[in-house]
């Protein structure tokens, strides 16, 4: 806990610090009076190095959902019920910090310390001469391996023995570079393109509820960089937030709802909002899980961001299982082996000890870790329960089956274990995206990013209990549009769920799963009758057939979506239908999910340099999200707000 001393307070007495709220109840012969002691607490948080304002940062009174953000001069105001409490300060790339505070606690000053490695300016510390060459790797260091002979600087002691530690990096023209051996790997995205309703008006997909896209271009962004473009899935990033949608009722599990409005990129076009509310569930009384920790040891696992990362991860998950739970750990690196057998949740101490005793070294064997890992779930499995693999890795296996089409079909031959597959990417500078997210898509899973510890309590403390309990699973959407009324339509994101029309009614086509309480969004962009566009495909006439009578059927639809998902139990599929009227909104009257929505769906075509972003702007995202940030209790929205505003000042794009 931080002492007021530590993080610079100053206390004085103020003329008033307590608030009475009095709520007065009129009764026929006089009246009540109930007193609440409100303690206000203000102060300004500052950034340790440098002592400037941090704006932003989230500030939560412990135990309650009380909150409030520093402004850009990281100044704030928060009200404590009571005379005394503990005040939460939470900034991504920073350590969270947690005061004590009272009702003679005057103009706080809290500083919080930056996560991310600092420079060192060798100029001025330098006394001793050190060589790198490339038997010599020091880590967080890089350096330039073009030059002929080995690269020398000058440091002092001091300054090489915190590099040596990990907790600097250089600070000079001639070694720092832009890391000449990245090796990360990014499958291509052709962008989906407006399709033609007359000849094509079916569009079908599979739900995705991964969110690894979102968090690793934050990662990018919030190191000063701007994300290349296939790092983009724009559907992975819109589906990072949760939705206000209604709670499902009836025999469905999850509910539906839909809204058209005009494209806030083209005035011309319209877009439409889909999305998904699954049910929530009383997780005091859910069936126990059966979960096999496959945990990747392999040298390239060593950097603070990855293995350590993981393990505090992993730790904070085994806090919020119940004892009826029991884990295993699989650890594989030039082989692999089972470090603990299935437990029962309940010997924290025992897990989280196997968990301390990891270390890193070798080569990446993920093949034979998986095989391991699924025979364990197996041998484990509990009937009724949630049986899942979390594979948590930075995806660089080398040994024996490696190549991404061989782990998917060894993947897609697990799954037909009922074992479900979760996999969590960790680190930078050799990370293999495209192969977690096919590996994840042919599991019967889901696929997160972990870039910091705020990253990991979201995953594995706010959400993971939902992911663990599957409510749906093979969730397909199929629309049908309207030729009367949709020229053409395009789907933004979804990529790499496109189904064929003929996929929808075919219950051996696998799809995506949908855990308790998740929610699911999608966005279509359309081409309204009548509107003239670069983007309508020029196709000579049909000769067989007369195209005008395909749509003759007077209807104020727009589409038509067609819902199929089964039971977790069941191999057959049920059908749900909705229809949406043609009743466009000005973007500006849609609902706050609409609109926070679109402006994720305008930021990603930018990043991606989209040839299909229109009038899209920084700005104009940057409006529409701040204007529908809404109840933003956890500040997720305000952190993607942060990030647009990050990459204007990269763009130089004008306010």
């Amino acid at each position: 806990m931080a002492t007021c001393a530590s993080l610079n307070c100053k206390t004085k007495k103020r003329d008033m610090k307590k608030i009475i709220a009095m709520t007065t109840i009129a009764l026929i012969c006089g009246f009540t009076v109930n007193l609440r002691t409100i303690t206000e607490v203000s102060g300004v948080v500052l950034d340790n190095s440098n002592s400037l304002p941090l704006a932003n940062v989230n500030i939560t009174v412990k135990g309650t959902d009380i909150g409030t953000t520093t402004g850009k001069d990281g100044k704030y105001s928060i009200n404590i019920a009571g005379n005394e409490g503990v005040l939460i300060f939470n900034l991504i790339n920073y350590k969270e910090e947690h005061v004590s505070v009272n009702s003679d606690t005057d103009n706080l000053v809290v500083k919080m310390k930056s996560t991310i490695p600092q420079l060192v300016d060798l100029a001025t510390e330098g006394d001793e001469e050190f060589a790198f060459t490339e038997e010599a790797v020091v880590e967080n260091i890089q350096y330039d391996m073009s030059q002929t002979a080995p690269a020398k600087v000058t440091m002092s002691s001091k300054v090489r023995n915190h590099l040596l530690s990990g907790a600097y990096r250089l600070n000079t023209n001639h070694l720092l570079h832009s890391n000449p051996h990245n090796t990360e790997e990014y499958d291509v995205i052709n962008e989906n393109t407006f399709q033609e309703t007359i000849t094509s008006p079916l569009s079908t997909f599979s739900i995705d509820v991964d969110a690894a896209s979102y968090s690793n271009l934050r990662r990018v962004v919030n190191s000063g960089q701007k994300p290349q473009k296939d790092m983009i899935r724009i559907e992975e990033m819109i589906n990072y937030f949760n939705y206000d949608y209604p709670d499902p009722k009836g025999e469905h599990p999850f509910s539906i709802i839909t809204e058209v409005a005009q494209a806030p990129w083209n005035k011309n076009h319209r877009l439409i909002h889909i999305g998904l509310q699954g049910k929530k569930l009383d997780y005091d009384n859910t069936n126990p899980s059966n979960l096999v920790f496959l945990v990747d040891v392999s040298g390239s696992m060593s950097d603070q961001n990855k293995l350590p990362l993981l393990k505090s991860s992993l730790k904070m998950l085994v806090d919020q299982l119940s004892d009826k739970d029991k884990i295993a750990i699989v650890a594989y690196a030039g082989a692999s082996g089972l470090v603990l057998p299935p437990t029962p949740a309940s010997k924290k101490s025992t897990i989280i000890s196997a968990l301390d005793n990891l270390s890193s070294g070798g080569s990446t064997a993920g093949g034979q870790g998986i095989k391991l890992a699924y025979k364990v779930a197996e041998e484990a499995f509990i009937k009724n329960g949630n049986n899942r693999v979390i594979l948590a890795t930075d995806g660089d296996f080398n040994v024996g089956i490696s190549s991404t089409s061989e782990m998917v079909r060894l993947i897609e031959e697990k799954r037909e274990t009922r074992i479900l597959l979760t996999i969590a990417g960790f680190g930078m500078g050799n990370y293999k995206d495209g192969r977690m997210e096919q590996i994840s898509n042919a599991g019967n899973g889901n696929y997160y990013y972990i870039d910091n510890i705020n990253e990991a309590r979201k995953v594995f403390v706010n959400q993971m209990q939902a992911t663990l309990f599957t409510i749906a699973k093979d969730v397909k959407i199929q629309v049908e549009f309207n030729p009367e009324k949709v020229q053409a339509y395009r789907l933004i994101g979804y990529e790499n769920r496109i189904l064929n029309a003929v996929d929808f009614n075919d219950d051996k086509k696998d799809a995506g799963e949908l855990g308790a309480g998740h929610t699911v969004t999608a966005l279509y962009e359309i081409i309204p009758q009548g509107i003239k566009s670069k983007f309508l495909k020029n196709i000579d006439p049909l000769k067989y057939q007369d195209i005008k009578k395909s749509h003759n059927i007077k209807s104020n639809d727009l589409l038509t979506v067609k819902f199929r998902y089964k039971e977790p139990d069941s191999s057959v599929s049920k059908l749900i239908t909705n229809t949406l009227a043609d009743k466009t909104k000005d973007i500006n009257n849609s609902s706050d999910n609409f609109r926070f929505s679109a402006s994720i769906a305008e930021f990603g075509m930018l990043l991606r340099e989209s040839e299909l972003k229109q009038g899209s702007t920084y700005q104009n995202a940057l409006t529409l999200a701040i204007g529908a940030k809404g109840n933003d209790k956890e500040g997720y929205r305000q952190e993607f707000i942060n990030l647009i505003q990050n990459v204007k000042l990269m763009e130089r794009e004008r306010m």
